[in-house]
């Protein structure tokens, strides 16, 4: 009888989960309802899971609404009503235009239509819904002498008071106003609940017919749906044999371009895996990824395939990955194994400058006339507590300081709130996690075997892609598997800098000869000490600091670091404890002797995310599904806590039968559980190390080209100073951006680099585009004056040109060209007429009969360059310990750290970094990474006591004191005292 329900799922109005809407109805002892989201569908395939497991005749529809105005429900009777509602919805999101008051004529699906006094003619599948409200208007309208034409309507959107209120504070959020102020039309009605049978009953006394109908209805609808079968798209070619041996001729194709020998091995493991991938049903699924990196290939787009995926010697073969799992020995039932259902992830990673464009080859590729079977993978965005606090401030109308005091305090134990604060504080708990929107996946693309609206309904964000209205896990457990297209600045680097390489050396660099990368002895030196600033994931100070004390220079060493910096791994204690055994022999024989046959790679310890699975499978006898299972419980990407704690207790179990020590299980199980969620699969690190290794390359033989590269992409673990540190630091000339020199982007000439314009953080992109106009259709500036006659430009955006030494190539100084800039700008007179046309592009308009008289002027101080340098580019070109206002402190230098071993220091360093992180006990920690008068880096602990007394306080040159400690020969300081060093300002001497 309930036709209208709504879920959280009907964003900003609803206020309960599937489940808890399913719980609510079994305990009235309901047997069927129909779940009609507003103009959502992201509910639906977990409301019929929910449904049938509670023993609930599930039924599926839409609210279609402009606004709260409802105009008609519809319910699907069928897979095909499905389809035809979630066509009508997507038309209408995707071109944003409100819907009729009339539904179109559909073939499949019922029609409800809320009650309005007036007869209007209706379809034989049409029907008019009235609400328990409505009863007594019933009475006197036409419609009551056409009962057969009217159900009951009573929706469900909450199930109590408090969900009310919440409702209600929705809609204020919804709409941005006070809840004094929120309209009665926009919001539910407080009974819109579920009734046990005889409470409605008792509501429709005298109309019982409604319930009649409307229970008629209901049964009519009969959606089935076969979960986990495999639904996205097949018969790539037009038969599966054709898929399949399409798929077979071309993986040997690549195999003999792979292993010029193609062993007996080899080839046993291609066929064994071809042979897995046609049982399971993932033929299409790799000739898809296949067809996306051939048309990468073509278009000359650099790529890099991970994810499980990357352990499958087919995807090698194909050229999808460039990871070979024979040379790593990667296993295998990570990749694929009779018990998973769904294929290996593949996460194909493009510049951030091509993505879009395979996105697009994708969505002309792969839909079908006016049937879309493309669309980009939905999200959720979720009600987070602080922001809850913040939003229901306003809705209560807090002022913006009260807002703030209650986030600050609102979790402290002595907090005492007012009553608005204290119920800011109790629906903050009770909205959070609610979904609030839609959004758009990081990476996902679904390509189904029939129209995606079988399954979603869609609709167009400004990507300008169809977004459905489903997330992974929806999409995993229908069966739809996800296309990963991603993103990523590394990429971007490499396909710079092989361009700026020709153009500044005119050599070409092939990039792709990873395993000479692997054996050159440079590579070797930068990766052993740490020297991989602006390199593909192994630039930070946590993962230089980690290369270096491993002293790793070997391909499979980095793809071990690629995962043991993992979060996870280094919480376990098992990051420490790997170095100590990579470093000392002797230290391997503390090995569990089990745990070592298994891994002996990693000498018995767990590092990469298989490593669960073999550990599991191995070590405690559970099955390769179970053990599967548990890997995927502990990432987050199981929702079944029953299923993962059943397995728990199986692996104790097993492990007490198998005669393991009852400590020795409790310590495995600890590391499964502390890492298993942010490990990564061998395959996935090693593809990490292959980019790794490319960058290492250029960086070692084409250092300023490569850090250009870096620059231009604007990305990396640090912001563009040190990039720009790094250049000056291997020899280049770097130049402040210059008029007649720079363009939008950073360039290199022979070893003097020109910053770009873009970095001027105050000049805006219409100046930037007029003067690069001007010079390209005119030639160089000849001088202050010929640049203003040239270009239309505010006086507040030449002082920013001035201020930096743009126009430094007409030799005045900075105080000089201001002077001038003032006399013409405030002098101009428009030229116009015949004299324009005929003059020389080398002569400057006259601004009048007299050149103005510029007084002499000083130089400008170096510091007050600094100054301007910071000011405008956001960091300094010169040394910033110029700015030092005592410049009588010096300290020692980061090279002579190891002269002080175990002693007090005292060394200046520029902060470059901070990560900040919490002990066991939940203390505040900090690691900081700074640079030396000579550039050098330091690395420095802040334990919590000094990190309490001695905080950061910004981007500053910092007096630090404290002992030099050293691990592995990787050296730092042990911080004691940390004092803000006072800067120079103009005027003072």
């Amino acid at each position: 009888m309930f036709i209208n329900c709504h879920s959280h799922f009907s964003f900003k109005y609803g206020t309960q989960s599937v489940d808890a809407l399913i719980s609510e109805a079994k305990s009235k002892k309901l047997d069927a309802l129909a779940l009609t989201d507003i103009n959502s569908t992201a509910g639906v395939f977990p409301f019929i899971r929910a449904a049938q497991k509670a023993g609930i005749h599930p039924v599926i529809g839409i609210d279609f609404r402009n606004g709260t105005n409802q105009q008609y429900i519809g319910l699907a009777k069928n897979q095909e009503g499905f389809f035809e509602l979630n066509e009508h919805l997507s038309h209408h999101l995707t071109h944003k235009r409100p819907f009729h008051s009339k539904a179109p004529a559909f073939e499949h699906s019922f029609v409800i239509y809320p009650f309005a006094e007036k007869l209007f003619p209706l379809r034989e599948n049409e029907y008019v819904g009235i609400h328990p409200s409505q009863f007594n208007r019933l009475l006197t309208s036409p419609w009551f002498r056409k009962k057969e034409k009217l159900v009951l309507l009573q929706p469900a959107t909450f199930s109590s008071k408090i969900q009310f209120n919440a409702h209600r504070l929705l809609r204020s959020i919804d709409l941005n106003t006070l809840l004094s102020k929120l309209p009665v039309e926009e919001q539910a009605d407080q009974t819109d609940q579920f009734y046990s049978y005889a409470d409605l009953i008792a509501r429709c006394e005298n109309h019982s017919y409604l319930l009649v109908n409307a229970q008629k209805l209901l049964e009519q609808c009969q959606f089935s749906f076969y979960f986990q079968a495999v639904k996205n798209k097949r018969d790539i070619l037009g038969s599966d044999w054709e898929d399949f041996d399409f798929l077979r001729q071309e993986t040997f194709k690549g195999a003999i371009r792979r292993y010029p020998n193609l062993t007996t091995e080899i080839h046993k493991r291609i066929e064994k895996e071809l042979e897995l991938i046609q049982q399971k049903g993932f033929v299409s699924y790799f000739l898809i990824n296949y067809d996306i990196v051939t048309f990468a290939q073509h278009r000359n787009f650099y790529h890099v395939g991970r994810g499980s995926g990357a352990n499958s010697i087919v995807a090698y073969c194909l050229g999808i990955t460039d990871v070979d799992p024979i040379e790593l020995d990667l296993y295998f039932e990570r990749f694929i194994n009779l018990y998973r259902e769904n294929p290996p992830d593949f996460d194909i990673d493009f510049s951030w400058t091509d993505r879009d464009e395979v996105t697009d080859y994708i969505f002309r590729k792969y839909n079908s006339g006016k049937n879309e079977h493309v669309a980009l993978l939905g999200s959720y965005s979720t009600f987070q507590y602080n922001s809850m606090l913040r939003e229901l401030g306003k809705v209560f109308g807090l002022p913006k300081t009260d807002i703030e005091s209650l986030i600050h305090f609102a979790d402290k134990d002595d907090y005492q709130p007012d009553q608005y604060g204290k119920l800011i504080i109790k629906y903050s708990q009770v909205l959070h996690d609610m979904p609030s929107h839609l959004t758009i996946h990081a990476c996902g693309i679904l390509i189904s075997h029939k129209p995606i609206h079988y399954f979603t309904a869609t609709e167009m964000p400004p990507k300008g892609f169809p977004l459905a209205h489903i997330d992974m896990h929806t999409a995993e457990d229908i069966g739809l598997h996800k296309f990963d297209i991603l993103s990523q600045r590394g990429l971007g680097h490499i396909k710079s800098s092989l361009e700026i390489i020709y153009q500044n050396q005119g050599v070409k660099v092939d990039i792709r000869e990873v395993e000479k990368f692997k054996k050159d002895p440079r590579i070797k030196e930068h990766l052993s000490t740490g020297h991989t600033i602006g390199a593909f994931y192994v630039e930070s100070p946590a993962m230089r600091m980690l290369l270096a004390k491993m002293k790793a220079n070997t391909y499979l060493e980095l793809v071990a670091a690629s995962s043991i910096i993992r979060p996870g791994v280094a919480r376990s204690g098992m990051m420490r404890e790997y170095i100590l055994r990579h470093v000392d022999e002797n230290r391997r024989k503390v090995a569990h002797p089990v745990m070592w046959d298994i891994m002996p790679e990693t000498y018995g310890i767990m590092v990469y995310q298989e490593d669960v699975i073999k550990v599991a499978h191995y070590f405690a006898g559970l099955s390769l599904g179970e053990a599967d299972v548990l890997r995927r419980g502990m990432s987050g990407k199981s929702r079944s806590k029953d299923e993962f704690q059943r397995i728990k207790e199986r692996y104790f179990n097993n492990c007490k039968e198998l005669g393991r020590e009852e400590h020795v299980a409790k310590e495995v199980w600890h590391q499964i559980e502390s890492f298993a969620g942010y490990s990564f699969a061998k395959g996935h690190s090693a593809s990490f190390a292959v980019e790794s290794y490319q960058s290492l390359y250029l960086k070692a033989y084409f250092p300023l080209e490569f850090m250009v590269g870096v620059i231009n992409n604007f990305g990396g673990f640090y912001h563009t100073e040190f990039y720009v540190h790094e250049l000056r630091m291997n020899g280049a000339n770097i130049q402040a951006p210059h008029l007649n020199e720079s363009e939008y982007l950073t360039r290199i000439t022979g070893k003097t680099v020109f910053l770009g314009l873009i970095h001027m953080k105050y000049l805006e992109k219409k100046t930037v585009e007029k003067l690069l106009t001007e010079r390209r259709s005119n030639g160089p500036f000849l001088s202050l004056e010929d640049f203003v006659s040239r270009v239309e430009i505010s006086l507040e955006q030449l002082i920013i040109l001035i201020r930096v030494t743009a126009f430094r190539f007409t030799g005045k100084t900075k105080q000089e060209l201001l002077w001038e800039a003032h006399f013409l700008q405030n002098k101009r007179k428009a030229v116009v007429g015949p004299q324009d046309l005929f003059r020389s592009q080398k002569a400057p308009i006259a601004f009048g009969k007299k050149p103005p008289e510029v007084p002499t002027l000083d130089e400008t101080d170096i510091r007050q360059e600094i100054l301007d340098q910071i000011d405008i580019l956001e960091f300094p070109l010169d040394s910033p310990f110029h700015l030092i206002k005592d410049q009588s402190i010096q300290g020692i230098k980061a090279c002579e750290m190891t002269q002080y071993l175990g002693k007090q220091i005292t060394i200046l360093g520029y902060l470059v970094t901070v990560k900040y992180t919490r002990t066991v006990k939940g203390d505040v920690m900090h690691f900081g990474t700074f640079l030396d008068r000579d550039g050098d880096w330091i690395d420095t602990v802040h334990f919590p006591p000094v990190a309490k007394k001695y905080p950061f306080k910004g981007r500053a040159i910092y007096k630090i004191q404290g002992k030099v400690v050293e691990e592995f020969d990787f050296y730092s300081i042990e911080v004691n005292a940390l004092e803000r060093m006072a800067y120079w300002n103009a005027g003072e001497d």
